[in-house]
Parts: structure tokens; sequence; C-alpha cells
């Protein structure tokens, strides 16, 4: 059994309580933006958790001091307190930051083995991740776990609360951290934005391919915002062996498994499955990206792990929620340039895709079918407005140019048919929009979640980082999927409520899904 320092026992309930405030004109309160507010409720609250793994034991000391001076330094919130005024409004409040109330080290017994403390590590995972933070102190901890497990001799685990930012800007705090192995004075690198990007930006500057995209996206926003509502308020998902239906599902104890795949592999996936598709008249200007082969991968991970379980289940209604980065929609900033143009904060949206299911037996079902209907399916929902869900009323109107415009009309009605119908006043807008993404993400039997990350090998004073990843809580699904890429590896990571989905047996259905695929898309290449 653990014993944790510096940390209190957190019932696993949602706190509601915030500091109130008489004065908002305090030189120490800086607002806080508004979707940031809209995920700190008592109905919503989610927290970002990313783990490292170091190939030496941890030294305390030399990770407080890095992240004192580097993590405190990347944005004040991680010096401040939420404080709420008399409006409801919530605030940051600046505070003395003390490095002990941040620093967990929980302790077991000495003298076990690696896959003991493997077992260990991962329950303790699993519990901090329904451990709520305090709101005593700012938004963040660091756990340190000195103890060698499986992938190495220690393991870094930041906890941060999504309302500091999104993904996005969480990873770019983490990455502050960190600096490069082999030179640390060089930044850090990030794949380039795929070539299906750069044409399409290319194909924007075109009359024609502007006015073509306006027509196509305008039918597919309309079409993709009545969808988009219906499945967010009354178009439920059905109960499966993926869902359970459980009210608050999200504070029941979870499992976290993972899978790692070679980005090798992947990409001669992409270029196979390119190299098809150009030779298919159909679908000529198909561009595989690899986003569409990891969504792919697991939408087959999941039809072989259902049929498996439940083998006739093909007319139930199954919905992905798709999460995404609008920042990234136009490829990878790295953290100086997110902090130079003030790009920090919360900028994400979501898409809903429908669960392909095939009517065939296990043998016959063929798994490209999963990749280039993934594909079909983001690009469609990408040429959308309803792609850009993620708070456009909530920003000022005078920032909103365009399309934009529109899409803050869609959202805005929206929210105020969403309001009528649970009887909601005009002031309680954040509170309707927390319920609101509540209610997206319940309503769905899963969400995924992908991040780009470094291609080289970092270190965090002096301790080599040999593998990275992250999972998200608090969202209301039974399965949710994190999916980070570090050093030429794709990790996807399974947070799936336990007793109910079998974690291990998933995640063998998604390394026989990859297997498939790759050997399916290397003897289409022939």
């Amino acid at each position: 059994m653990a014993s944790l320092t510096n940390t209190n026992k957190v019932p696993l309930i949602k706190q509601t309580s915030l500091r109130s405030i008489d004065d908002n004109n305090d030189a120490q309160l800086e607002p806080m933006e508004p979707y940031s507010q809209c995920i700190n409720t008592s109905v919503l609250s989610l927290t970002i958790v990313a783990i490292a793994c170091s190939e030496v034991p941890f030294d305390e000391k030399k990770i407080t001091d890095i992240v004192r001076d580097d993590l405190l330094r990347v944005n004040p919130c991680f010096s401040s307190i939420v404080v709420r005024d008399k409006m409801g409004r919530q605030w940051w409040k600046r505070v003395e930051v003390r490095m002990e109330d941040h620093i967990v080290i929980p302790s077991f017994q000495p003298g076990l083995t690696p896959e003991e403390y493997t077992n260990h590590f991962d329950e303790y995972l699993a519990k901090i991740n329904h451990d709520e933070l305090s709101m005593d102190k700012p938004l963040w901890e660091l756990h340190l776990f000195k103890y060698p497990t499986r992938e190495g001799q220690g393991t870094l685990v930041f906890k941060m609360h999504h309302a500091l930012g999104d993904g996005f800007s969480i990873m770019g705090a983490v990455f502050s951290c960190l600096k490069r192995a082999d030179d640390p004075s060089l930044p850090l690198t990030f794949p380039c934005a795929s070539a299906s990007n750069a044409r399409q930006q290319s194909d924007e500057r075109n009359v024609l391919g502007k006015v073509v995209r306006f027509i196509d996206g305008g039918w597919n926003s309309v079409t993709g915002f009545l969808m988009s509502f219906l499945r967010s308020t009354v178009l439920e998902d059905d109960r499966t062996v993926i869902r359970s239906r459980k009210p608050r599902v999200e504070d029941l104890p979870c499992d976290i498994a993972s899978v790692t795949f070679s980005m090798d592999d992947i990409k001669r996936v992409k270029s196979n499955l390119n190299v098809l598709a150009g030779n298919l008249k159909s679908t000529s200007k198909t561009t595989i990206t690899v986003n569409d082969i990891v969504v792919g991968t697991i939408f087959y991970g999941t039809e072989l792990y259902t049929k498996a379980l439940n083998p006739s289940s093909n007319h139930l209604r199954r919905t992905a929620l798709v999460l995404l980065n609008t920042r990234m929609l136009k490829g990878y900033r790295n953290l100086e340039e997110m902090l130079e143009k003030d790009l920090w904060g919360n900028s994400f949206s979501f898409i809903h895709l429908p669960l392909p299911s095939i009517r065939a037996d296990k043998e016959r079902i063929d798994p490209l079918k999963f990749i280039f209907r993934a594909h079909r399916t983001i690009k469609r929902s990408k040429n959308s407005l309803g792609t850009h869900l993620n708070g456009s009323l909530l920003q000022l109107v005078g920032r909103l140019k365009g399309i934009e415009v529109c899409h803050l009309f869609v959202l805005t009605t929206s929210l105020l048919i969403f309001m009528t119908l649970k009887n909601m006043k005009n002031s309680d807008m954040f509170q309707a929009m927390s319920r609101y993404i509540y209610s997206t993400l319940e309503n769905t039997s899963m969400a995924i979640s992908n991040m780009v990350g470094p291609t080289e090998k970092m270190n965090i004073a002096g301790h080599p980082i040999n593998d990275l990843y992250f999972t998200v809580t608090g969202s209301p699904q039974s399965l949710l999927f994190t999916v980070l890429s570090y050093m030429g590896k794709l990790r996807i990571v399974v947070k799936s409520e336990r007793g109910f989905i079998d974690s291990q047996n998933f995640t063998s259905c998604l390394k026989e899904a990859f297997k498939k695929i790759c050997e399916a898309a290397d003897k289409a290449d022939k």
C-alpha cells in the first residue's frame, strides 16, 4: 500500500467550492477565459495527466528546481488559484507558490521487482486520475514515482487542470521543462504539417477552389450542426459492450492500458494506401493521413472487441467524439511561438464520427475499409463550421471574421435552444455551456484525443526520457483514447471503466487490428 507525502486524501466527488471575491478590480486578478470556466464547474471538471518515463532514477531536487524555474514562467495561471466574483465568474488570482505543496512522492515497499512496481504504478495512476485537485492552491501537481518499472527507472506524472489550457498548451508547458537529450541548446522539433494541409492551403488560394469549398462547407455545416446538436441532446448512444450508460461514470474506478506502434509502420501503411487510392478513379483525390490510420485502427480494434463479446450488435448506435485542437489544423506550433502570439488557452473542438460496423464475419472483414471510412468522415467534418464548436460564442465578436461570424450564429442558436430545453436563464450561460459539453461527451461511446510529440529524445534536468504519454480525467465515458507520438513511436492509451471493459483484451484487439491493417496495406501495394 502506498503512503503519500505532501498531499491529502480527496473524496471521489466533484469539488464545487471556490473562494469568493468582493472586488474584481484587484491588480492580482486576471480573467479566466470563457471556455476554461465551462470546464471547471460542478457539472464538468477535466484534468490532463502527462506521464514521462526516465532511464535513470529521479533526483528530487533537480526536478523541483527545473519545474520552479521553467514551468512557472510559462503562464501566470500556474502561479494562481481560482476565485469567483459575485456574478459567478471565475478569475485567476496570483499567489506565492509553495513547491512542497505540489510535489507528491508515493512510498511503496522496497525491494520489489520492476514487474511488481509496474502493477503498483498502474494502480497509483488510476487512483490519482480520480483525485480532485485542491482549489486552495494552483491547479497542478507533480508526482515522482521513484521506483523501477518495465518502462524506466522512475516515472514523472504531471497532473494539470484543463482550465489551465488545452492539450496543446498543457503539453507545451510540459515540454518547457524538457530539453533535447543530444543538444539541450537546440529547440525541440515536431513533425511538419502534412502535405495534404499544404495542398489544401494551395487550393484555397484558387478562386474556384474557394467557391467549391464554400458551397461544400456550407452544406456540411448545416447537416453537421443539426446532427451534432441532436447527438449532444437527444440522440444518445445505445448501451453496448463499450458503453455502460451508468450515471457519473467519470467517478467510477478505471483501468489504464496502452499499445505502442512504430511510426515507420504507420507511414508505410499511409504510403501504400495513398498509392492504392491514386489508382482508384473514384478516390483520386484521397490523401490518407496518420490521423486517419490511428482512428481507423481504433475503430477496427473496437469492432473486433465488440464482435467477440456481442456478434449481433451491428444495429446499435455507437459514436466516437474526436477532439481537435483548432490551432493545429494548419500545423503544429512550438511553445515559443505560442507564447509570442498569445495563443495560450483552450482552443479545441470536436467532431462526431459514427463507428462503422461491418456485417461480416471477423475473418472476412476488410481492415482497410475502416481507414477509408475514417478518412471520408473526418475530411467531411473538417470542411464544416461545426468543427469549430469550441467556444467561438464566448470569444470577442471583434475577433471574428467572415466564416466565423456564421459559426457564431450557429453556436448561439444551438445554445439558446439547449438553454430553452433546460429552462435556464441567460445568466447561466457558462453553466449551460458546461452542461452542453458534458451532454455531448456523455451521449457518445468514446472520445479520441490526438497529440503530436517531439521527434528526438528529451531529458529533464539530466534525466533521459524514453517514453511519454498522457490521458484525460473527468470525461463521462466508459472508454477514452489518448494518442501521442514520440521519438518514432506512437502510443495509444486506453482508459476504460473498470469491471465493465476488459482493458487487456481491448489492447490485444488494437494490436490485432493494426497487424491486419499493415498486412492488408502491404498486399494492396503489390
